[in-house]
C-alpha cells in the first residue's frame, strides 16, 4: 500500500499537520511506502501560477497519482478548507483520486466548523474521482491541547474517533477494487 499524506496547513507546527502525522502513525507498518506533501513547502510562484511542470509540483502530483491511500488534512477557516490546500488540489488531474482510498482530516477552533468536512472538502475529493472516502475526523482546538515543543496532546475521544476512521480506511483498503 502506497500512502501519501497531504498537509494543507500554512503552518509547520499546526494541529492539522500533527493530526495528519498521527493518522499516518496509526496506520502502523501497513504502508509499503509513505510520503508527505506539505503544500506550504512547495514553491509559491509555481503553485499560484499553476505551473504543473515545476519539478517540485510535478513530483508532488506524481506522488498522489502513485498512491493507493491518501490522507488529506487541513485547518478550517471560515467554514472551508485552507486556500493553500485548494491551490494544490486544483493542480491535480481530474481523476487523480480515482481508485484511491481517502481519509479527510480537519481542525478548527470550534465544533461549529465540523460540517466543513462534508460540505466543503468531500465534494472536491469526489470531483477528483474519490469514491472510497472514509469517515472524516474533525478535531477542535480543545481536543488537541498544546504539549511540549511543537507537539499536541489528543483527548481520548478524539483518539477513539481517529482509530475508528483509520479502521474504516483499512476496511476500504482490503475491499476488492471495482472493475
Amino acid at each position: 500500500m502506497k500512502l501519501v499524506s497531504i498537509s494543507g496547513s500554512p503552518s509547520a507546527h499546526s494541529r492539522s499537520h500533527w493530526l495528519l502525522a498521527l493518522a499516518a502513525e496509526r496506520l502502523g507498518s501497513r504502508p509499503t511506502r509513505a510520503g508527505v506533501i506539505a503544500v506550504r513547502d512547495l514553491p509559491p510562484e509555481a503553485l499560484l501560477s499553476a505551473d504543473v511542470h515545476a519539478p517540485s509540483i510535478a513530483a508532488a502530483v506524481q506522488q498522489v497519482l502513485e498512491a493507493d491511500v491518501v490522507l488529506v488534512s487541513t485547518p478550517i477557516y471560515k467554514a472551508a478548507y485552507s486556500g493553500l490546500l485548494k491551490t494544490f488540489l486544483d493542480l491535480l488531474p481530474q481523476d487523480a483520486l480515482r481508485d484511491k482510498r481517502v481519509l479527510p482530516l480537519a481542525t478548527g477552533g470550534s465544533a461549529g466548523h465540523l460540517l466543513a468536512l462534508d460540505y466543503a472538502l468531500r465534494p472536491v475529493l469526489n470531483a477528483l474521482g474519490a469514491r472510497q472516502i472514509a469517515d472524516g475526523v474533525f478535531a477542535t482546538d480543545a481536543q488537541l491541547a498544546r504539549g511540549a515543543g511543537s507537539s499536541f496532546v489528543a483527548d481520548p475521544e478524539l483518539l477513539a474517533r481517529l482509530d475508528a476512521a483509520v479502521a474504516g480506511l483499512l476496511a476500504l483498503t482490503s475491499q476488492t477494487q471495482p472493475g
